[in-house]
């Protein structure tokens, strides 16, 4: 199991290098790099997050104390302290972004074992809060600052294929209403995107969506649908019209409001589809998936260093944000080829502890606990 380099070298030689070079290229991001290229800013980003550093100053020391593991990393010097701020302010996150797309067209992770026939995509936005005085691009309210992450997750890999970060006053709608899916598609949003234009263009471009309805919306049911007998939390199932002032002009077509009971809770949603052909549970179960967002959220919150962030310019914010997806998306490849049956949280602990232990990092993530040898047989009784 033991080899010459280190576990964070050997996550590091995941990236294929002619994936980085096009888009050095693309970007003509090494020009006038003195020293410190594209690739050097990105091992020194990653190693930011897998070593949860909490300064620059934490970066340019623990590169440094790697020593004969820098070439390893593909790296010649470790940069200062000084290089590192320069270039997050000056060296455009655009690269980090166009890195973790081509990485995601790479590897085509595959976490859900569950196989839908159609492509689902699921959309959200988290905030994370800022300090207005530091951050002072980032307004959101009179006393604070934010940024917005709107998010559209893919299903099956359980990881972004949209991204678009604003000021955290851009509402979700205003985004939404730029995104296109693909025909045939299915979309699960929460009720924050219940627009009628926008899920009219969505219904227009073929696309299937399912969201939360509010409670107060004018309908007038035009068919009851049969309840399914082997659930027991559908509630009921209509095909209704649309009669509010202004939301009938809006959408205009029939859609299905699927009424679910939360088994945890009791409370009664009211779910909205475009969608006439599948079963009652089948939409319920398509909304319970729009869960999966918030959990990215919350392990990428709680994992990575996505919430204090080591500069304090857009630039930099964005490349510490884009480096952590990089990031995550590394991690899910890990978890998705280990045979051990990993928690994303205790797998990012691990690494950190070993970082740069000298160990094969697939045999370690396979079996990363020694097996305790049983004791050696007492000499005495077995000569009798």
């Amino acid at each position: 199991m033991k080899t010459n380099l280190s576990i964070f070298a050997q996550i590091i030689r995941l990236i294929p290098r002619d994936i980085i070079h096009k888009n050095v290229y693309e970007h003509d991001s090494d020009f006038n790099s003195k020293g410190i290229n594209s690739w050097t800013h990105l091992v020194s980003m990653l190693y930011c997050q897998f070593g949860n550093c909490q300064s620059i100053r934490d970066i340019s020391f623990g590169l440094r104390s790697a020593t004969g593991n820098l070439s390893h990393l593909g790296v010649s010097r470790a940069p200062s302290k000084s290089s590192i701020s320069y270039i997050n302010a000056h060296r455009g996150w655009t690269f980090f972004r166009d890195v973790y797309f081509s990485l995601f067209k790479e590897f085509k992770v595959k976490v859900n074992r569950l196989r839908l026939n159609r492509k689902l995509f699921i959309l959200d936005s988290t905030l994370i809060p800022l300090c207005l005085s530091l951050f002072d691009w980032a307004y959101y309210r009179k006393m604070k600052g934010a940024i917005k992450i709107h998010t559209v997750l893919d299903y099956d890999s359980c990881l972004p294929v949209f991204i678009r970060m604003t000021d955290g006053k851009t509402s979700d709608i205003e985004i939404a209403e730029k995104l296109a899916f693909p025909k045939g598609s299915i979309l699960a949003i929460d009720r924050g995107y219940l627009d009628f234009n926008f899920l009219r263009d969505l219904d227009s471009n073929g696309v299937f969506f399912v969201t939360r309805a509010k409670s107060n919306i004018d309908y007038d049911i035009v068919k009851l649908l049969a309840l399914p007998n082997e659930s027991e939390n559908i509630v009921s199932d209509y095909q209704i019209v649309l009669i509010g002032q202004q939301t009938k002009e809006k959408y205009k077509k029939r859609l299905r409001l699927v009424k679910v009971t939360d088994p945890e809770t009791g409370e009664i949603i009211p779910l909205l589809t475009n969608n006439f052909f599948w079963t009652s549970k089948t939409i319920s179960e398509l909304y319970r998936y729009r869960w999966e967002i918030e959990t990215f959220f919350r392990m990428v919150k709680q994992n990575l260093k996505i919430k204090s962030f080591i500069g304090t310019s857009e630039n930099a914010v964005l490349i510490q944000i884009w480096s952590a997806l990089i990031t995550i998306l590394l991690l899910s490849v890990l978890k998705a080829k280990a045979l051990y049956k990993w928690h994303m949280s205790n797998m990012v602990g691990f690494i950190r502890l070993n970082l740069f232990v000298k160990i094969d990092l697939f045999e370690w993530l396979n079996h990363p606990f020694l097996q305790d040898k049983a004791p050696p047989g007492q000499i005495q009784l077995d000569l009798f």
